[in-house]
């Protein structure tokens, strides 16, 4: 029976037996950018001893991963940090994305340029020296799937985003796949799509609801008087996010019906709501999210719905089999948290925010070849993961929504 795509996604992704609950985790099927090289969590310290002087050193810095996967970016933060713990053998959770409320009036956004400087800020003279941050950590996943058996004890595990941060929350392509609607335009304005869970098929249901019709009204404007927005579409095929392995292999025509056509429009409602409601849980620090996206000027005509299963891009079937995801509205999700936080927020690219972390991916000087070539080789190999995480055209093109809450923005703002 058609469904709308919310639930369609929220069934597959997150229900019993659902994508992100079973199996070995995502990184078997699509990677991001803790997958694809040590040098994004090496980045990532550098900006938690950011926070972590922008704080004042508190006895106790939170570290909290929303969408962990299966805890890869926290145990690379916990060895490099030198956090002990042996592998813990219990504990489940359940992480849901947040689906009730409605987002208030956005406020306007900030300036959206490059804002971090290399190495950790600095909070002035401190009266004495602070305790080794690996002592004051608290690293924390939070996910729905059951904790990994061979996680360390040294990371916690919950269902949901604990209250009080003091410290970094991080969001790696976790916005992505927050359940939304998807619309189609047709003559008498938007109306929802649905879909059959069990074969993708899609078919054109009611208007859209008033909540969703002010949010489409300000963030995807609809086709312009005069046109009715009818035309081929494609399927929404998108390569959104880097799959395992080699290349990307589509198979844009394995069984799923042509969808409705018409200008379509993925609803980012439910992504405001879930990123709000995780800034909230931030009482001081600092709120990133990383995550492919587009803004109001640039919204996909046809959408950019997609699925992922063993490292290819496959046509979005929510039924539990493979990833479904789409692009983020990344200038109504900045609004919202904006609005939460109330403090002005910075969006840049990966490729920007990592630059100005130190990960610029330049190549060594080659007369290193001849005075040390092993050294060379291993300086040229880092150089080359660098330059993956910060290429335009791939996972350097990425949003990073940097929300600091509690605390002086200019540490986190261009200057």
């Amino acid at each position: 029976m058609p469904v709308r795509w919310r639930d369609a996604m929220d069934r597959a992704l997150y229900g019993p037996g659902g994508f992100f609950v079973a199996g070995s985790g995502p990184a078997d099927h699509f990677r991001t950018s803790v997958h694809a090289s040590p040098a994004f969590a090496a980045a990532l310290l550098r900006l938690v001893e950011q926070v972590d002087a922008a704080l004042g050193h508190p006895a106790v810095l939170s570290v909290v991963d929303v969408g962990a996967g299966r805890g890869e970016l926290l145990r690379q933060l916990s060895s490099a940090l030198g956090v002990a713990g042996e592998p813990a053998r219990s504990g489940r959770s359940g992480l849901i994305p947040p689906r009730a409320g409605s987002p208030a009036t956005p406020t306007p956004p900030a300036a959206a340029r490059p804002s971090l400087s290399p190495g950790p800020a600095s909070a002035g003279p401190a009266p004495s020296t602070p305790v080794p941050l690996a002592s004051r950590v608290r690293l924390t996943a939070v996910e729905k799937a059951p904790r990994p058996a061979d996680l360390p004890d040294g990371i916690d595990w919950l269902d949901e985003i604990p209250d009080g941060i003091t410290g970094l929350l991080v969001a790696t392509e976790w916005l992505d796949n927050v359940p939304l609607d998807v619309a189609v335009h047709t003559t008498d304005g938007w109306r929802y799509l649905l879909v059959d869970p069990a074969t993708g098929e899609e078919t054109i249901g009611d208007p859209v609801e008033p909540a969703d019709a002010d949010w489409l009204a300000r963030w995807w404007p609809a086709p312009e008087a005069g046109a009715d927005g009818i035309g081929p579409t494609g399927s929404g095929f998108r390569a959104a996010r880097s799959a395992e392995g080699s290349s990307l292999t589509a198979r844009s025509g394995s069984g799923r019906p042509e969808p409705p056509t018409g200008v379509r429009a993925e609803i980012g409602r439910t992504r405001d709501n879930a990123w709000a409601e995780a800034v909230r849980h931030v009482d001081r620090g600092l709120a990133l999210a990383v995550d492919y996206g587009h803004l109001r000027g640039g919204r996909p005509v046809d959408g950019t719905l997609t699925g992922y299963r063993g490292g290819r891009q496959v046509p979005p079937v929510p039924d539990g089999a493979c990833d479904v995801t789409a692009h983020v509205a990344v200038d109504s999700v900045a609004s919202a948290g904006g609005r939460v936080a109330r403090c002005a927020y910075d969006l840049v690219s990966q490729r920007e925010a990592l630059r100005a972390l130190g990960a610029d991916g330049g190549r060594p000087v080659l007369s290193l070849a001849a005075s040390d070539p092993v050294g060379y080789v291993r300086a040229l190999a880092a150089a080359s993961a660098v330059a993956e995480l910060t290429d335009p055209a791939g996972l350097g093109g990425h949003w990073w929504l940097r929300q600091p809450v509690g605390v002086d923005p200019a540490r986190f703002m261009a200057r």
